[in-house]
């Protein structure tokens, strides 16, 4: 069997022709069993190529194809939608009246009573939900609905999992043991999830394959650590790791410049605090709090960047220290 279970070909969808909306020719494959996060600010075109590849919209060219055939557009089927893949939108869709273990177990059949019964509950033990079984949805939280949801999706032997921004409506608390439960799940059930998310701490902590979405188009894609340490834009870069951007002038203020003096890029973590033949001397210009470490604010030649202290106290406002930018790019 081919180790894709989906492949994007050349995938088009505009809404207005007169400005950038939607998703612009996009070819990608998805492996059987992976998670795929596609990250991106708000109105890049991710939801708009969840829906595509489920098959709610019609698209205007290329095509979506599963197991190696054609995913049928809406315009195409009665019921919009693929069979053997499962949407989880941001409002859930769940029946708000109805218990829990009633949302789960109506979208199985009734000829095998005891059969439905076995699934709900194993489900709703592999989401940690068995103990909300007889709560209504109005009693729980928000996460507690969005794991209601993810097992309504997956009870019926769900080939791919489609996640739409799954964590936004959930505290911080919960978001890292949602994100856990995801990447168990799927490693134990062996489905497909296509998480789209505007939060890269998402597609960093869960994805097998990052796709980076920007104005309509697939930037790049790659492993999360190979494509957050080689980004090849600076979009990128700014989206992933909160990286430091200094103009090609201030570049040269700090001496960093290589072959293209282009704008340097580099990740608070990639500057050096200690001496050596290389350091500079940079003004500690503020100190930001950050829990198990501390973030600096330094100056030199009038230029700010950013770095990271994990020896919190070590250095105060007004310090003087010396630093190296160990690694940067250019752009």
């Amino acid at each position: 069997m081919d180790e894709n279970i989906i492949s994007v070909r050349q995938l088009t969808k505009q809404y207005q022709t007169e400005q950038a909306s939607g998703i612009r020719n996009i070819s990608f494959d998805i492996k059987r069993g992976d998670i795929i996060a596609v990250i991106g600010e708000s109105g890049s075109g991710k939801s708009t190529l969840l829906k595509s590849i489920f098959g709610l919209l019609k698209v205007d060219e290329g095509e979506v194809l599963f197991n190696g055939k054609r995913v049928l557009g809406p315009h195409e089927q009665l019921i919009p939608g693929h069979k053997e893949m499962k949407i989880v939108t941001q409002d859930f869709s769940l029946n708000i009246y109805a218990k829990v273990y009633d949302n789960i177990a109506s979208v199985l059949s009734n000829r095998d009573v005891k059969s439905k019964e076995e699934k709900t509950v194993k489900m709703m033990q592999h989401l940690h939900i068995d103990h909300l079984r007889n709560k209504k949805i109005t009693e729980l939280s928000g996460g507690e609905q969005q794991r209601v949801a993810i097992a309504k999706a997956l009870v019926t032997d769900t080939s791919v999992l489609l996640l739409d921004e799954p964590f936004s409506q959930v505290d911080a608390l919960l978001k890292n043991q949602l994100r856990a439960d995801i990447k168990r799940i799927a490693a134990e059930t062996g489905v497909t999830v296509i998480i789209v998310s505007h939060d890269p701490a998402d597609g960093l902590f869960l994805a097998d394959e990052l796709l980076l979405m920007k104005d309509g188009q697939l930037i790049q894609k790659g492993q999360p650590a190979y494509v957050y340490n080689h980004p090849e834009h600076i979009y990128t870069a700014q989206l992933l790791g909160n990286a430091v951007v200094l103009k090609p002038e201030d570049g040269l203020k700090l001496g960093l410049h290589g072959k293209h003096e282009g704008t340097v890029v580099f990740y608070p973590e990639w500057v050096e605090l200690k001496g050596g033949w290389n350091s500079k001397r940079y003004e500690v210009k503020d100190v930001y709090y950050k829990g198990f470490y501390e973030e600096l604010l330094l100056e030199r030649n009038g230029v700010t960047i950013r770095a990271i202290q994990l020896n919190r106290g070590e250095h105060k406002k007004n310090d003087h220290v010396q630093a190296n930018i160990g690694r940067f790019l250019e752009f």
